[in-house]
C-alpha cells in the first residue's frame, strides 16, 4: 500500500498549488472519494476553493482536515530538484508539499479506503474538509467551511488536522492545541522639535520606552498542564525622519501576543491599556486577531490517537501546544475535540522539501488505526 500512496502523493506533487491555487488537487480527491459513497461539494468564493465531503449521516462525525496549497518554492536554482516534480532519492521523497501536507492528504484517503474496504457499514461519519486557503491570509478556506456546517448544524465530534507535527521521528508529537495570536499596532504622539530645543518638543521615543519595558516585564499568565506562560513580544520599532537633529513626531511599535487559554483577547486588551494609559501616552492603539487559542484535553481523540501511533511505530506521542497557528483554531469553533498530527516537519517552507518515502505507510496506517477506534 505504499505504492498507492506514495503515488498519490506524487501526483498531488506535480501539481504546482501554490496559494491559493489548488491546480485540480481537490477535484482528484473528490474522485477517489465519490468512489468510496462520500457526498462531495464544493464551497468557493474569493479565489479560493474548498472541498467538504462525506460519507455517511450518523453520529460520530470523524473529520481529516488539511490544505492542498502550498508555500512559494523560491528561486528554483536552490533547489536540487524541480520542487514540482516529485523526485526519489535515498529513500527520500522532494518535493513543494511533500510534508506540508500533500503526504497527509494522501496517507488520509489510502487509510479512508483501507478503512471502508473492511468496514462498509461501519458505524458514524467520515467527512473531508479540505482548503486551498491554509498558507495564505485563510480568509476564505476553512473559515467559510466551518460557518456553513455551523449554519446547517453539521458539526464534527472530532477532527484530525494533517499538519507536520512530528518533531524527530514519525509520531512523537501531537499538537492538541495551539496558542492564540493577538497583534497590536500602538501609536504614540508626539511633537517634532529641533534636538536642540527638547523644551519645545515631546519626544515620543522617550515616553513610549518606560511603557514598553513594563509589557515586556509583565507576567501575562503562568500558562496551564498544556500550555507554556503567554508571550508579548515587540517585533517593530519605527521612529524619526533619518535626520540626526530632529525629535519625531510620533512612534510606531508593533507587537504580538502568543496567548494561552490561561487568558483572554478583552483581558490581554484591557491590561494594555491599563498601562499605557498609567504613563500617561498619547496614542492610538490598533488590535488584529488572528486566531483564539484552542485545547483539546486528554480524551476520546487524544486516546485513540496516541494508542494508534504506539501500535503502529511503537513510541508514546507527547501533547503539545507550541509552534504557531493553524486551522484547527476554525475548526475549534465547532468540533470539541481537534489534534493536528503529521509527518516530520524538519524541512517544512525549506528548499528541498522532503519527506522519508518509508514513513508513508506508517502515517497511513496510524490515521486508519484511529479511524477503527472511533468508528467501530
Amino acid at each position: 500500500m505504499t505504492a498507492t500512496v506514495l503515488s498519490l502523493v506524487e501526483e498531488l506533487i506535480r501539481r504546482p498549488s501554490v496559494t491559493p491555487e489548488d491546480e485540480g488537487c481537490q477535484a482528484l480527491l473528490a474522485e477517489r472519494l465519490t468512489a468510496l459513497g462520500f457526498a462531495c461539494e464544493t464551497v468557493a468564493g474569493g479565489g479560493v476553493v474548498n472541498l467538504w465531503a462525506r460519507r455517511g449521516t450518523q453520529g460520530p462525525l470523524v473529520v481529516f482536515a488539511g490544505h492542498t496549497d502550498v508555500v512559494p518554492p523560491g528561486p528554483r536554482e536552490h533547489w536540487n530538484t524541480d520542487p514540482f516534480v516529485p523526485t526519489r532519492l535515498d529513500g527520500k521523497l522532494y518535493g513543494r508539499g511533500a510534508a506540508d501536507m500533500k503526504s497527509s492528504i494522501a496517507a488520509f484517503l489510502v487509510a479512508t479506503e483501507e478503512f471502508v474496504a473492511h468496514n462498509p457499514d461501519h458505524h458514524g461519519s467520515i467527512g473531508f474538509l479540505i482548503t486551498s486557503d491554509e498558507e495564505g491570509p485563510a480568509t476564505d478556506g476553512t473559515v467559510k467551511v466551518c460557518e456553513l456546517l455551523a449554519a446547517r448544524g453539521e458539526a464534527p465530534d472530532y477532527c484530525i488536522v494533517g499538519e507536520p507535527t512530528s518533531s524527530a521521528q514519525l509520531g512523537d508529537t501531537i499538537k492538541n492545541g495551539r496558542r492564540g495570536s493577538l497583534s497590536g499596532r500602538l501609536v504614540v504622539k508626539g511633537v517634532q522639535g529641533h534636538v536642540a530645543y527638547p523644551e519645545k518638543a515631546r519626544n515620543p521615543i522617550h515616553q513610549a520606552a518606560p511603557a514598553l519595558a513594563e509589557l515586556a516585564a509583565t507576567e501575562w499568565d503562568r500558562g496551564n498542564e498544556y500550555f507554556p506562560p503567554t508571550t508579548f513580544q515587540i517585533s517593530n520599532f519605527h521612529s524619526g525622519t533619518g535626520a540626526t537633529n530632529v525629535v519625531p513626531g510620533e512612534a510606531v511599535v508593533d507587537f504580538n501576543f502568543r496567548f494561552s487559554t490561561a487568558s483572554t483577547e478583552e483581558g490581554l486588551k484591557a491590561r494594555v491599556h491599563d498601562i499605557l494609559d498609567r504613563h500617561g501616552l498619547e496614542y492610538a492603539l490598533a488590535w488584529s486577531l488572528s486566531g483564539l487559542p484552542f485545547l483539546t484535553p486528554r480524551g476520546t481523540l487524544c486516546s485513540a490517537l496516541t494508542e494508534a501511533i504506539a501500535a503502529e511505530v511503537g513510541i508514546e506521542a507527547e501533547l503539545s501546544t507550541t509552534g504557531g497557528t493553524s486551522d484547527g483554531r476554525f475548526i475549534a469553533r465547532i468540533c470539541p475535540q481537534v489534534v493536528e498530527f503529521g509527518p516530520v516537519n524538519a524541512t517544512i517552507h525549506k528548499v528541498n522539501e522532503h519527506i522519508a518515502v518509508d514513513s508513508l505507510e506508517p502515517l497511513k496506517n496510524i490515521y486508519r488505526r484511529t479511524l477503527e477506534a472511533l468508528l467501530r
